[in-house]
């Protein structure tokens, strides 16, 4: 629905606009008296139930969040006073760097504590919390008409972001499939494509990469002639994130999988040909392209580096690029691009990072939680946020489709688009279970071992796949 259609609608509930008045405009704006009818009865009992919705019934009581240290923890915090003010409910939070967050989260909840009612998540952790009874199931409140506002619209949230944050917890179940519970809200999220300084291929006269071979000739051509400068950043910690970014996004495009799940049994297939086969194109791309000490690079280092101007292009989150926009040596210069790696896909697949908001199963105050979360994830919080901070990228269509929104973005050439062509292909292309952290490390483990010539890329990926189906026996999680 267009902003103008959304715009007249709401005069006409405010009472600026008749019925007759309003039918006439909307016809004019090309919506016909049917559909004009039915929108505006939807309207109307969507209004309904929000004016009747008591957003004062908690109010006295307090909530304490634990926030990760990110830009869009200071967009929900900077307008925590409306939150107050709408609600009466006292909101206090502790906020910590990324690189201690989720330890302070697993302590939290592992001891049973009730210190944190809500926090941030992302939808792998859900993987672990939610089946440990660590999480609350929101289903509970979602679809609860006396605990959510009418307003709230929960179909409005991308769908492939609903799935992802809902998992029957059983090992290999698909997201979002039967039996599913709601373990989180989706709050902002992430997909992974290229981002490139348009002033380092203007001089060495490139176009931005069509495909994986191309990526790998014009990254290992800019590391070796162009000074002070390398062709591409990826992340090769050994930590989970080395997989879940650029790596599996590719690996999905090539028709790799991490796991077999149709025989009812999770099998590793972190060797199969064709995991093998874009392995190989993935160490040489970085063994020609990549910085010297790739082993050690997290997103922070992978975005800096762009920001700095000393790699010409990233394979990673498109927000971590848009971050470098502000402040950096080459801000102004960074541009966003769709990327397909496999010549013979036909759109891209990216693998996706949601932050999203999640209740402690031991909160003492989860109706007033539930208040701060869906207020937090609302059309009106998540547009303020896009537009006056940097909550990006949001979680619902009708954010991506306001006008000032759309004139923000503009401001970065590419970013637009490059979401336009991704996000049909984005979601989480992982299977889930919950030795997903012990599964990715070992992995990325595996790549760097490849990467450093100690292992063939057929041998490490075939001591991969017997290493995790023995971790997946030990644990008694193979089926």
């Amino acid at each position: 629905m267009s902003d103008k259609i959304s715009d007249l609608f709401g005069a006409f509930l405010a009472g600026r606009v008749g019925r007759r008045e309003l039918l006439a405009r909307a016809s004019q704006l090309g919506l016909g008296a049917a559909a004009a009818t039915t929108f505006l009865n939807r309207t109307q009992s969507q209004a309904l139930a929000a004016s009747s919705y008591d957003w004062k019934a908690q109010s006295g009581q307090s909530i304490k969040l634990l926030m990760n240290k990110h830009p869009y923890t200071d967009a929900l915090l900077k307008n925590i006073d409306a939150f107050k003010s709408l609600t009466g409910i006292n909101v206090t939070y502790d906020v910590f760097p990324e690189d201690v967050y989720f330890d302070k989260v697993t302590a939290a909840l592992s001891s049973r504590s009730s210190s944190y009612d809500l926090f941030m998540s992302g939808a792998y952790q859900t993987w672990q919390y939610g089946p440990a009874g660590w999480l609350v199931d929101l289903n509970k409140f979602i679809h609860d008409t006396s605990e959510t506002s009418g307003d709230y619209d929960w179909d409005g949230i991308l769908p492939n972001l609903r799935s992802a944050t809902a998992w029957s917890g059983k090992p290999g179940d698909a997201l979002g499939g039967p039996g599913a519970k709601q373990w989180a809200l989706p709050w902002a999220w992430e997909l992974n494509s290229i981002a490139y300084n348009k002033r380092i291929l203007d001089a060495a006269h490139m176009e931005p990469p069509k495909n994986l071979p191309d990526l790998i000739e014009m990254a290992a051509k800019i590391s070796k002639d162009v000074p002070g400068v390398y062709g591409i950043g990826a992340r090769g910690s050994r930590s989970w994130a080395t997989i879940h970014a650029g790596y599996l996004s590719a690996y999905t495009n090539y028709g790799a999988k991490d796991f077999d799940t149709s025989g009812g049994k999770l099998v590793p297939t972190m060797n199969s040909k064709q995991a093998k086969d874009f392995t190989r194109l993935w160490v040489e791309m970085l063994q020609k392209g990549g910085p010297k000490n790739w082993t050690t690079y997290t997103w922070y280092e992978v975005a800096n580096d762009l920001g700095g101007g000393t790699s010409a292009m990233v394979y990673d989150a498109d927000s971590a690029a848009f971050f470098q926009e502000k402040g950096t040596k080459e801000a102004g210069n960074i541009h966003y691009h769709a990327f397909t790696p496999n010549p013979d896909a036909h759109q891209p697949t990216p693998n996706v990072w949601i932050w999203s908001l999640a209740m402690s199963a031991f909160s003492k105050h989860q109706q007033a939680a539930w208040k701060l979360m869906q207020w937090a994830t609302s059309t009106q919080q998540l547009t303020l946020g896009a537009t006056k901070a940097d909550l990006i990228d949001p979680t619902r269509q009708v954010v991506w489709d306001n006008q000032d929104f759309k004139t923000r973005m503009n401001g970065y050439p590419g970013y637009l688009e490059q979401f336009a062509a991704s996000s049909p292909g984005a979601k989480i292309y992982f299977t889930p279970q919950p030795l997903f952290f012990n599964v990715t490390t070992s992995w990325a483990a595996a790549l760097q071992k490849i990467y450093s010539k100690q292992v063939s890329v057929d041998d490490g990926l075939d001591q991969l796949a017997h290493d995790i189906t023995a971790q997946l026996e030990n644990a008694g999680i193979t089926d």
